[in-house]
């Protein structure tokens, strides 16, 4: 019988009680989760309790990482924390996985990037939105040549009232990185500029705004996300906008939102070809191009994805047993480069070149 891998799971809060948990009890057969771990140690023992019974409950994470049979680490913890206990992971001998942003600075994901080479050690970084039978369609056909040259884009994320965690670490820079621009952009400026063929940025301008701060009115699941601290800091933005330019000329536009006087909330990709275009709306996607004088709407067909992190994290399964990773960690120094970049940008209110 072959050998299940396992995995050492740190930080037992929001995103892996929701996502990261939940996609290894559907991957069982392949993976046991062997460790939890969390500063709170109740939240680590709660897992096992109810989830995991065989895995061991750390309070600190290097203790886990002297397990020698764990082949894995999965890095669910405040953002300021990926790079550090990525890196110290890597050095440690173990593979790593960590639930994005990368990391809070550019200096930081390179520290990752560079102690995943020096070590021999597979590191990814969550990007779900890349595993939706969409993308993966949507993707297929940009590269068979439906679109042509990709030459400009939109993406974005936006809330009506979706401020997570507020007070807590979600909305403290110092934790955080940001606010929107680096938790849900992300997702969709990878989602973006993977269809595009990962183009590299070359500079980026922006503006970010923080107008929602004193709100306590909140719409969206997402806003479950963190620890509120009524008596916590709030530094961070709850909108950002802006542009990036690419080394072979296309342009996209961004727009993040936790708060914003709109509708409803919406996350989205279009991106427009000389030959087609493509918009993602929620997971849901539509070619638009001209045949034979007409004007064509195509749906695209996929198998409906109903846990992308599930699909993820089985991705990272298969490169840990020898295939090739969709995404490398090259590719998220550069979104690092692009989202602090940004910031530089609103508070210079000018472009920055990358």
């Amino acid at each position: 019988m072959k050998k299940k891998i396992r995995v050492g799971i740190i930080g037992c809060g929001g995103i892996s009680k929701g996502s990261h948990m939940s996609a290894y009890e559907k991957l069982g057969k392949r993976v046991e989760v062997a460790a939890l771990c969390d500063i709170i140690v109740e939240r680590a023992e709660n897992a096992r309790d109810t989830r995991f019974p065989s895995a061991d409950v750390y309070k600190d994470y290097k203790d886990l990482l002297k397990d020698e049979s764990i082949d894995y680490v999965d890095i669910c913890t405040p953002n300021y924390l990926h790079s550090i206990i990525a890196v110290d992971a890597l050095n440690a001998g173990k593979h790593v996985l960590c639930e994005k942003p990368d990391a809070v600075s550019v200096e930081e994901a390179m520290k990752m990037k560079n102690a995943s080479e020096k070590n021999g050690k597979k590191l990814m970084v969550i990007r779900n939105n890349r595993f939706f039978g969409t993308s993966a369609e949507a993707k297929k056909a940009i590269a068979n040549g439906d679109f042509g040259q990709i030459y400009a884009g939109r993406c974005g994320w936006v809330r009506r009232r979706g401020i997570p965690g507020k007070g807590g670490w979600f909305t403290t820079k110092e934790q955080s990185g940001g606010g929107p621009l680096i938790d849900l952009g992300v997702h969709m400026i990878d989602l973006a500029i993977w269809l595009m063929g990962n183009p590299t940025p070359v500079s980026v301008s922006g503006n970010t705004f923080c107008k929602f701060a004193d709100c306590e009115v909140m719409d969206s699941p997402e806003a479950e996300f963190g620890d509120k601290n009524d008596n916590g800091t709030f530094d961070v933005e709850d909108l950002g906008m802006g542009l990036i330019r690419f080394d072979n000329g296309a342009v996209l536009q961004i727009e993040f939102s936790w708060a914003s006087n709109i509708k409803k909330e919406y996350r989205f990709v279009e991106l427009r070809g000389e030959k087609a275009g493509l918009s993602w709306v929620d997971g849901k996607a539509e070619i638009y191009y001209e045949e034979n004088g007409k004007q064509i709407d195509k749906k695209v067909k996929a198998k409906p994805t109903p846990h992308a992190h599930k699909e993820n994290i089985s991705h990272f399964l298969d490169v840990l047993e020898g295939a090739d990773p969709i995404f490398v960690p090259q590719q998220g120094v550069d979104m690092i480069k692009i989202l602090c970049a940004m910031y530089e940008s609103a508070k210079l209110g000018k472009e920055v070149q990358l």
